[in-house]
Order: structure tokens, then C-alpha cells, then sequence
């Protein structure tokens, strides 16, 4: 993938073909074997990091910010006095994993830098000439060629949304995860939406009904008349749109019943976005059997007064805290529950798909959690949040 984007992006190919040992990783440009002068006036050699802008998965776009970072000591003049002109700001940076950065650097020109190879050079030349200066035959220009590994990327192209944000290390705490949706009925898919977004390993969709009309308003994005028409699976139909992002997309187009359920036991976490359905206590019960983690999530909408009320359900199981779930989750065909109108609007299926991703987020340490709630209510009339089954 790095190779073929140098390759069709002529700033990233100048720098190459001029000997800039470059390397296109995790939404980074990384440019090794940068020489400077230490505090105590050695040769050295650092990294310089920026972060890419892309316009498509092929070519890189004008770079949004000036700033760069720098790996290795402070860069100094041929004294050994500090090169105070970048200077911004010096503290260790885990971006990603198996890279952190020492310094951020600051060299803006009056109308910003219109490509990475004058935004390289630049800085370059401000950080080398020192070196240059005490020692003539020292090059950044090494002219290796460093072997593309972003093969094992789970997506068609490069995160750069995670590296703009300088999150990409905190985002590395849900690689390898093997997550199922069980139920693509509307607050399913939106799930799959967000979650294709991260770079978990795998993503396994499981539904037996079809794609239909009344689908396509309670569901992310905007089908196609003829997609309508032929009928595909609701799996299969997700699977082919987010496939185009996320690699490992896998369709089961089938109901999970006693006779299949053991197939969830590859699993690392699972969404249950199914309702009024007797199979759902078997599928909880095995789940925390196989210590898999999930969330249920449940969707309460009704007619009073010519208005509709309700209430959105995220309800998180695992194997420390479990003893609250069949008491906050509705199990079976026969029960009188608020479920029963299965009123579906787009927009609170979108949000109980927030809340429980979420949830998930917080259960792998993406986002703090301060209260380790395991059950969240929402009231729409009363626009309020219930957090309960704490555990902090």
C-alpha cells in the first residue's frame, strides 16, 4: 500500500528517487537517517514524522499543518547551541506502535508548505546543515528502499483520520479484536458502520432476513432501487458496502440457534441487536460460558398523544459482572415488554449504536471510565442518561 502511494504521489516520489530513506506507516510519513548535531556537538542521526494528508488512496493532498515531528536529541548548531528557530515543544509521543517521538517542531512559511517534499527538505536543511558544516560527506540521501509492511493493515487505505488526531497509539488498543453483530436490523448496522471504522481484526455479521425496504430507513447510508430489488441478505449486503473500507468483513447469513452457536466461540466480543427473541438468553448464557464480553442493546418507542416516547437500553455483560442481566434485559417471545411496538427511527438507532460502541470503547481503554457502568437508559421525553450497575 506505502509503496504504491509513493509511487503515484510526485512529492513522496521526488523524495524518494532523490535518496530519502522514506517510509509510509500507520498514516505517517516517517524520514529516516535525518543527520544533526547533539548538545555535546556528535553527528547523529534522527527521524522527522509528519503526519499525511491524503486526497484518495493513491496520492497525497497539500499538507494540512506545518508542524513535524522529530525523533532523537534536540538538534543543535555546530556549537552545540539549541536551534531555537523550530523549536515548540519537547516531551516523549507514543503515536503509534513501535514509534515514539521527542520533539515537535514548528518552520511555517507565509503560505504553508504545498507539498511533503518542500516541507521535508525544509526542514531538513535547517536540521542537517550543522552537521553538513562540521562534516562535508554527511548525507540524509541513502538511497535504501525500506520494504513496504503495511500489507497486514485490516483496511483498503490509510488511516489518516487516526494520525491527524494523534491517536493512532490510543486506537491501537482494539487491533485483534474479533467482533460479532448479531442482528443487522437497524441499531446492528449502524454498529457495524462505527465498527468498521476501527482497526479490530475481524468483523463477523450475523442475520437469516433479507435486506427489504423498510431496511433501507432505518439504516446508515442510501441504498440503491436496484440494490432493493435484488433482494440480497442483509449480511451480504453489508458486507460488500463496508468490505470497501474494512478488509475483514464476513458475512454469515443465518439466525444463531442451538444448532450454530458454537460458532461465536471464535469470537473476542459481541453486539446483540436482536429483540423479542427466544434465543437470546441461550446466547448470553453461552457467551459469558466462553467468557466473551457483550452488549445488549435495546430500543423502547411508543405513541402517547400524538408524540412518541421511549427509552434506549446498553447493557454490558462479562464474566466479573453478570448477575444484573436477566433482570435489565427482556428474554423471549411471549413476554409483555415496551419492546413489543418495535417503533424504529433512524436516528435513535444511531444513537443506541453510539452508546454501546461506545461502552466497548471504554471496556478496552480507549475512552476513561470513571463510573465501569454496566447498564445505560436513555430517555427521550426527559432527554436523560441513567447510569447503573456500577462497578467503580
Amino acid at each position: 500500500m506505502s509503496l504504491q502511494l509513493i509511487s503515484h504521489s510526485p512529492d513522496l516520489k521526488q523524495l524518494r528517487d532523490e535518496g530519502f530513506e522514506i517510509e509510509v506507516k500507520g498514516g505517517y510519513l516517517l524520514i529516516h537517517q535525518i543527520p544533526y548535531v547533539n548538545h555535546i556537538k556528535e553527528i547523529k542521526r534522527g527521524i522527522l514524522v509528519s503526519a499525511l494528508d491524503l486526497a484518495n488512496n493513491n496520492r497525497t493532498s497539500t499538507p494540512s499543518t506545518h508542524i513535524i515531528y522529530f525523533i532523537g536529541d534536540y538538534p543543535c548548531n555546530k556549537d552545540g547551541s539549541p536551534i531555537e528557530g523550530i523549536r515548540n515543544s519537547s516531551n516523549n509521543q507514543k503515536l503509534f506502535e513501535g514509534v515514539e517521538v521527542n520533539h515537535l517542531f514548528s518552520n511555517k512559511p507565509t503560505n504553508g508548505y504545498s507539498d511533503y517534499y518542500k516541507k521535508v527538505t525544509r526542514y531538513t536543511e535547517i536540521i542537517s546543515n550543522p552537521a553538513k558544516s562540521i562534516d562535508p560527506t554527511i548525507t540524509e540521501k541513502t538511497f535504501k528502499v525500506i520494504v513496504d509492511d503495511a500489507e497486514d493493515s485490516v483496511f483498503q487505505y490509510l488511516d489518516t483520520n487516526s494520525s491527524r488526531a494523534n491517536i493512532d497509539f490510543i486506537n491501537s488498543k482494539l487491533k485483534g479484536q474479533k467482533v460479532g453483530i448479531i442482528g443487522l436490523g437497524g441499531t446492528g448496522a449502524y454498529i457495524l458502520d462505527l465498527v468498521a471504522k476501527t482497526p479490530v481484526l475481524e468483523i463477523h455479521l450475523y442475520d437469516g432476513d433479507d435486506f427489504l425496504l423498510h431496511n433501507a430507513f432505518r439504516s446508515p447510508g442510501a441504498v440503491s432501487q436496484s440494490e432493493l430489488n435484488a433482494r440480497r441478505t442483509k449480511t451480504d449486503y453489508y458486507a460488500s458496502i463496508y468490505s470497501n473500507m474494512h478488509r475483514y468483513v464476513y458475512s454469515h447469513a443465518c439466525f444463531i440457534s442451538g444448532f450454530n452457536i458454537e460458532e461465536l466461540n471464535q469470537l473476542s466480543f459481541v453486539f446483540l441487536c436482536i429483540d423479542r427473541d427466544l434465543v437470546k438468553k441461550e446466547i448470553m448464557e453461552y457467551l459469558l460460558l466462553e467468557n466473551i464480553p457483550f452488549i445488549d442493546v435495546g430500543l423502547g418507542v411508543n405513541v402517547v398523544d400524538d408524540s412518541l416516547i421511549g427509552s434506549i437500553r446498553v447493557t454490558t455483560g462479562t464474566l466479573l459482572k453478570n448477575d444484573h442481566l436477566f433482570q435489565r434485559i427482556s428474554c423471549g417471545e411471549n413476554l409483555e415488554n415496551e419492546y413489543a411496538s418495535n417503533i424504529q427511527i433512524a436516528e435513535l438507532n444511531s444513537l443506541n449504536a453510539v452508546l454501546a460502541v461506545i461502552k466497548w470503547k471504554k471496556l478496552l481503554g480507549f475512552y476513561q471510565d470513571l463510573k465501569l457502568e454496566h447498564n445505560s437508559v436513555y430517555s427521550i421525553n426527559a432527554s436523560q442518561l441513567t447510569n447503573d450497575e456500577c462497578t467503580a
